[in-house]
């Protein structure tokens, strides 16, 4: 009777944890379930036996650096057959299933096989008290320092088993030596996706392409358009030249004349070499620079010139930079 008088108040005590000693009560508990050492000293023999994974291996002194082997020096060519054999033999082992030849699937041709070397971890247990070690050497449940009456999981090999392994090891590496290594035929690189859709009216289907601006040359002399990237009229047979029209035009990139075109003869641009003034006038016309009189100079051929600057641009990006400044 006086149990459930003890334990009754507790029920209370707890509805009546609200605000800042709720949340403490609950720090409490995470601190709790997240403490290794307590959970590690709850864990008696039996927990050890039902998951033995759970114990962490015995640190190792690492290896030597073995060079870089690549998949196409390990893989061998394995018959489909032989390995829907084995699959269907083990299965008849363990379940006792009997699979014939017929039931399988396709098994034509050949598969890639590497073979690596099995890997298992290892446990130490202590011999006083049957526990797992973890990454320390002194035992979690009785601080026994780990000795040699420790067993060890799995147990050490016989020199027969070692033997029986060097040999195993020996005939793989001489198969693989016999066999000429083995490339996949596959192409790393990634194909390029063409997205299609089936035709409204049936036919060939379309297909999607990036929008291109058309550029359309006119020949001065006959009006008719350039065919392709020919540079030859096939109306008049005249060359293309800088007074042909381009459409669309770009007279702000190329001001005299677009690259491979022959020097026309209705305009032509000059640049004076006493002011550094540009002018155009017809290349039959004498007269001299209209700003400073000075003679026709040498004529300017078809180039690109990166447009000056807007001064009205540079102008409001200047009050920008004025207005950004910390005062």
């Amino acid at each position: 009777m006086s149990s459930p008088a003890q334990g009754g108040p507790s029920v209370p005590k707890e509805k009546e944890k609200t605000g800042i000693g709720k949340v403490l009560s609950r720090m409490k508990t995470v601190l709790k379930k997240a403490d290794p050492s307590r959970r590690m000293s709850r864990a008696g023999p039996s927990s050890v036996a039902v998951t033995p994974a759970i114990a962490t291996s015995e640190p190792e002194p690492p290896a030597e650096p073995k060079a870089p082997a690549t998949a196409a020096v390990e893989a061998t060519k394995v018959p489909r057959s032989q390995i829907f054999a084995e699959r269907a033999k083990k299965l008849g082992e363990v379940y006792g299933l009997e699979l014939k030849p017929s039931e399988w699937h396709s098994t034509e041709g050949h598969a890639l096989r590497v073979e690596k070397p099995i890997k298992m971890r290892v446990h130490k247990m202590c011999h006083l008290c049957n526990t797992s070690f973890g990454l320390a050497r002194e035992c979690p449940k009785c601080q026994h320092v780990r000795c040699k009456q420790c067993p060890r999981v799995p147990p050490k090999r016989t020199e027969a088993e070692r033997e029986e392994s060097r040999k195993k090891r020996a005939a793989i590496i001489k198969e693989r030596a016999e066999k000429a290594p083995i490339i996949p035929d596959w192409d790393p690189t990634p194909k390029k996706v063409v997205l299609k859709r089936p035709a409204k009216t049936g036919g060939q289907e379309l297909i999607h392409r990036k929008p291109r601006q058309r550029i359309r040359r006119t020949c001065c002399e006959c009006q008719k358009l350039f065919v392709g990237g020919n540079k030859t009229c096939e109306g008049c047979q005249h060359t293309r030249c800088t007074d042909c029209p381009r459409d669309p035009a770009k007279k702000d990139k190329y001001p005299y004349g677009y690259p491979g075109d022959a020097l026309g003869t209705r305009v032509g641009h000059y640049t004076c070499s006493e002011c550094k003034h540009n002018f155009s006038s017809p290349p039959s016309d004498e007269t001299a620079c209209p700003n400073c009189a000075h003679p026709k100079c040498e004529r300017l051929t078809p180039r690109k010139v990166d447009p000056e600057p807007d001064p009205e641009v540079l102008k409001s990006i200047q009050v920008r930079l004025e207005s950004m400044k910390l005062k």
